[in-house]
């Protein structure tokens, strides 16, 4: 088993650019696992992780409802914002400035196949991350992604997730708010869930900026303790 993932920091990328590029690694990965499956070879499979920052976009899982976008188009071109439906699980979610979205494109055969374990191993990543800034984040029952203050009226979401899977490849991933505007948030139902409330990590540690590389760094500490995995930095995608 492959237990080395392939690190790229795209920086400020454009969203449907990168999902593009998420696609071509993951059907690159998929064509060597059915190569092996119909030649009987045994081709190492590559596992990825992609950090980037987004400008403002919104998108919608496959199951989403369309009616959790609340403005229309001509309000999101007002706010800069593109809007793309998407093949991941999940609803509605932004994307934007500020705020650290991971990408594993991992071949789960190399790890564990189990997808409830990867997403409870996606959530303990930030969970530990946000433990580092002296914050209490939680899973809330049956909500995917990381909360603070579960079962109060206080309750708000930190960080959103949405995975595709297939032959045990994944793509898509996680949106840790780090220094983001949350009121692109009011534009939307966040994931589909009324009357919850969206915060960022600035605001919780009442600070103007967070330094997001210093957040990057623990995030792959805790990733790569909790799937064993080894990181190798490549040179950044253009």
């Amino acid at each position: 088993m492959n237990k080395k993932i392939l690190l790229e920091d795209l920086g400020r990328k454009d969203y449907k650019e990168t999902w593009d590029y998420q696609e071509s690694l993951f059907q690159s990965i998929l064509d060597v696992k059915i190569k092996n499956r119909r030649e009987g070879t045994q081709l190492e499979t590559s596992n990825h992780l992609l950090f980037v920052e987004h400008s403002h976009v919104y998108t919608l899982g496959k199951s989403g409802d369309m009616t959790n976008l609340l403005v229309d188009e001509n309000v999101l071109k007002e706010k800069g914002a593109s809007f793309y439906k998407i093949n991941r699980g999940g609803d509605i979610t932004y994307h934007g400035p500020g705020q650290i979205v991971g990408y594993p494109i991992l071949d789960l055969d190399n790890f564990f196949t189990d997808i409830h374990k990867y997403l409870r191993f996606l959530e303990e990543t930030v969970i530990l991350t946000l433990k580092e800034y002296g914050l209490n984040a939680e899973r809330s029952p049956g909500e995917t992604g990381v909360w603070l203050d579960v079962g109060t009226p206080f309750a708000r979401k930190i960080c959103a997730m949405g995975v595709r899977a297939s032959r045990w490849v994944t793509m898509h991933g996680f949106a840790l708010n780090v220094n983001a505007d949350l009121g692109y948030f009011d534009l939307m139902i966040p994931c589909g869930i009324k009357g919850k409330a969206v915060t960022s990590l600035n605001v919780e540690l009442g600070v103007v900026k967070v330094d997001l590389e210093g957040v990057k760094e623990k995030l792959l500490k805790h990733f790569s303790a909790l799937f064993e995995a080894a990181f190798l930095p490549v040179t950044k995608h253009v």
